[in-house]
């Protein structure tokens, strides 16, 4: 078959998803998870009383999404406009007279969003287990260079001095908070789906059993018994698909920075160093921080994807006309663009080139300018803060358009220095003494749980 997209493609598809995920979400897995729930649907009803118990064994033997006939799947589908009927059909002709008891109740929804839930419940595994790990890894980081001074940067323009482990526990902050909005969603959004074709349940009768069958099907697969079908409910998987867009965003916040950081005018850090890796077809010199640029590209595609689950939350009555039809692509494509940027950045963080001297010299280019707020605020108490501001405001000027050092111009303002000294005047060019809460913050968020903070 002729790939068609960047994650079928032989070429590009490592770039765009991981091996994993896509294993997820491949149709192999697909077809587990429905026979997983119609399996475990006839179990439920034979619990409740619904259905012979034989007959439920018959179909949890039977069952086997192996033996499913794909062609004639595919040809099937595209008539019906769904899977499941196809599906159910050939299971039933494995199943003989049992096979009568399959599906029993159900409509095609409840079948097809339970199966995808718990696809997402597996893609969600492997999101976390990656997100641990780059945490972990970002964590390490910032710790070791929660003494490393570098540029803070407002507006691509030196600001004040900050550590480079700073910078990493900021991205780090967001990451915890998107770790604990992924456990909440997961209590929240993994549901199972049993409405039958309304909704109301109406094809297992009126009384207790209809809801004791969702319960217990429910229970066999590990997922949340909602009080009310959610078939035009799609709030959950909007969630879900709106995390993973957050996270991606996140990302690509950090391959923005990392990418940055890369450009040669920065100079202040490289992806690890791999033979081949981000080279250039003409320009041997090209050292192309490809991991950073993949989490840019994956955090826009995100973007579309949860705008596109937003749409197809304004579903009509109590059952769409088309929005559904926009998860079946959406919801896959939103777990393996997060693969994949998560991949990158844990590549990406696990071995950089950071160059420390680079990121000292790049903080002296203004000659000290960056610490014009250091100097207003030691002269503050003694000149007012307003009046403080514009002396320092014109010195910044002045040394700017002579290119002398902002010390050597402070100490010609007799104003200054009669406020500080000489020597405060020279004490407030230390980069290291205007780190303010920094390294405090750094390790508020990234040292171990049962550490002080230092």
């Amino acid at each position: 078959m002729t790939a068609s997209t960047v994650f079928d493609s032989v070429l590009l598809r490592d770039l765009f998803a991981t091996p994993e995920m896509r294993a997820v979400f491949s149709d192999q897995a697909y077809l587990e998870a429905v026979v997983r729930v119609e399996a475990a649907l006839a179990q439920a009803q034979a619990r409740v009383g619904i259905i012979p118990q034989d007959a439920a064994d018959t179909i949890a033997a039977c069952c086997d999404a192996t033996r499913l006939d794909r062609e004639r799947l595919g040809r099937d589908t595209a008539t019906v406009g769904y899977p499941i009927l196809p599906i159910v059909t050939q299971l039933a002709e494995e199943c003989g007279d049992a096979g009568g008891y399959l599906h029993w109740g159900a409509t095609t929804q409840d079948i097809m969003d339970t199966a995808t839930i718990l696809q997402c419940a597996k893609g969600l595994d492997l999101v976390a287990g990656a997100l641990d790990e780059l945490r972990d890894t970002l964590r390490r980081l910032a710790l070791s260079h929660a003494d490393t001074v570098t540029a803070g940067r407002t507006h691509l323009q030196h600001a004040l001095p900050i550590t480079f482990g700073y910078r990493i526990a900021v991205w780090v902050s967001s990451l915890d908070r998107h770790a604990d909005r992924l456990r909440d969603a997961r209590e929240r959004a993994l549901m199972v789906q049993l409405g039958g074709a309304a909704g109301t349940l109406a094809s297992l009768g009126t009384g207790p059993q209809a809801l004791r069958v969702r319960a217990e099907l429910a229970t066999e697969l590990g997922l949340r018994d909602p009080d009310i079908t959610w078939h035009v409910a799609r709030d959950g998987l909007a969630e879900i698909v709106g995390i993973l867009a957050a996270i991606g965003a996140s990302l690509g916040k950090i391959g923005t920075d990392v990418a940055l950081m890369c450009s040669t005018e920065f100079g202040e850090l490289a992806e690890p160093f791999v033979k081949g890796r981000g080279a250039s077809s003409t320009m041997p010199q090209k050292r192309n921080p490809i991991s950073s640029e993949v989490m840019v590209a994956a955090a826009k595609l995100l973007r579309d994807k949860a705008s596109a689950m937003l749409d197809a939350m304004m579903q009509d009555f109590e059952r769409a006309t088309g929005p559904w039809h926009v998860e079946w692509a959406v919801i896959p494509e939103a777990f393996l663009l997060l693969s994949s940027s998560l991949a990158h950045a844990v590549d990406a963080m696990a071995g950089p080139h950071i160059d420390t001297i680079r990121m000292r010299d790049n903080l002296d280019l203004t000659q000290g300018l960056i610490l014009a707020e250091a100097v207003m605020m030691a002269l503050a108490p003694h000149l007012g803060r307003q009046h403080a501001h514009e002396l320092v405001y014109d010195a910044c000027r002045v040394a700017t358009e002579t290119k002398r050092p902002l010390v050597d111009e402070l100490l010609t303002r007799p104003e200054v220095v009669a406020a500080l000294g000489d020597r405060g005047i020279r004490e407030l060019a230390d980069p290291m003494a205007y780190l303010g809460s920094a390294r405090a913050m750094t390790h508020a968020v990234c040292r171990p749980s049962s550490a002080p903070v230092s």
